[in-house]
């Protein structure tokens, strides 16, 4: 609700004035820096054409992440505002972001090829050295499309690293993300990442006999051309994934994934199922754990990142899965102290090998 009163108080700035005196005002009054000012003062503009999105923000419904979403939906193209209020009323903002994300392509009226060119048009770079830390930041802007390669090549080399770590001396997710990044552009004929394979989802429809539904394998939605672009490029490998075959269902013969599996839980899981962490940085995680007997089954894997891989195996942190949908999520462990009284609850498992 503060939220939405500093948007109508920011909205009623830009109209007496003008943006630029309001984005003067906003940094004067709430020592914020200027770009914040800016992105305050834009995100009030949009909002104040959408009554729909300012009532529900205004009231409670939805946070103020949903309206920003929204807002910037609304600039980019098309939109139907009570569909997007409503599924912000329903929705936690992970999701959300992926239910705008396929309504902007339903709106757009071309199957979503001029959102990712507009996107394609504001891809931006840059490169700095802080005046605090003294040590260089980097921050980069890219469509879909491009990013999702840069992050599956990313990926792979951030695997690379962790099997020649030390297990006893192991890196943080940030600082080996940091150190694939060097040596993949310091070092690129040693490093040259093998066997990346961006990885395509799309539906058959048998009635038309045409791929529909064409999306990357975290769901996000991919027009169809593109789709076709990418396809003429690449290789490609038809799958499916309901059938019990050798390579989904390995049993006890191995204990680590292999890549055709984890194919089909990136499609599946669409990347973490506690955080929502992309799939190329999550491990394969045994529901049933593998030392006590748990199979490297399909159905016995799921894709977890690193903190909630701890969270499980250190922490108590319980994976269930929904008898509707089908989705796997992780759950804290029953409050130890209940307004009713105490537990002896303890978590059923306890181990930090981020193998299982």
């Amino acid at each position: 609700m503060l939220a939405a009163m500093k948007s109508l108080a920011i909205a009623e700035a830009t109209r007496r004035s003008s943006a630029i005196n309001a984005e003067r005002i906003v940094s004067e009054e709430l020592r914020s820096s200027k770009r914040a000012a800016r992105h305050d003062v834009r995100n009030a503009e949009r909002l104040a054409s959408l009554p729909a999105a300012s009532e529900a923000l205004a009231a409670g419904e939805i946070t103020e992440p949903h309206a920003r979403l929204i807002a910037r939906a609304s600039s980019e193209g098309p939109i139907d505002e009570q569909v997007l209020v409503d599924a912000a009323k329903a929705e936690r903002i992970d999701d959300f972001s992926k239910t705008m994300r396929r309504h902007q392509q339903e709106m757009s009226g071309d199957d979503g090829m001029s959102i990712l060119e507009a996107q394609r048009n504001r891809r931006a770079s840059r490169m700095f050295k802080s005046p605090d830390t003294g040590m260089f930041i980097w921050n980069a802007e890219f469509d879909p499309t491009t990013g999702q390669h840069i992050a599956a090549v990313v990926a792979a080399k951030e695997r690379d690293l962790w099997n020649q770590e030390d297990p006893k001396a192991r890196r943080t997710p940030q600082q080996r993300m940091a150190d694939a990044l060097a040596e993949l552009i310091l070092e690129p004929e040693k490093n040259k990442a093998k066997g990346i394979a961006l990885v395509l989802v799309a539906d058959y429809d048998a009635a038309s006999r045409e791929l529909v539904n064409a999306r990357f394998c975290d769901g996000s939605p991919l027009p169809m051309p593109e789709l076709v672009r990418l396809a003429l490029k690449a290789d490609i490998f038809p799958a499916v994934f309901d059938a019990k075959t050798q390579n989904l269902w390995l049993g006890r013969t191995r204990r680590t994934a292999t890549d055709a599996q984890r194919i089909a839980l990136m499609v599946r899981d669409q990347g973490c199922i506690g955080c929502g962490t992309a799939p190329d940085r999550c491990f394969s995680h045994h529901v049933k754990f593998w030392r006590n007997g748990g199979p490297t089954d399909y159905p016995n894997l799921v894709l977890v990142c690193n903190d909630c891989h701890h969270d499980i195996h250190d922490h108590g942190f319980q994976t269930t899965q929904d008898p509707d949908t089908g989705r796997w999520k992780t759950h804290p462990p029953p409050d130890p102290y209940p307004d009713t009284g105490t537990t002896n609850w303890q978590p059923t498992h306890t181990n930090s090998v981020l193998l299982n």
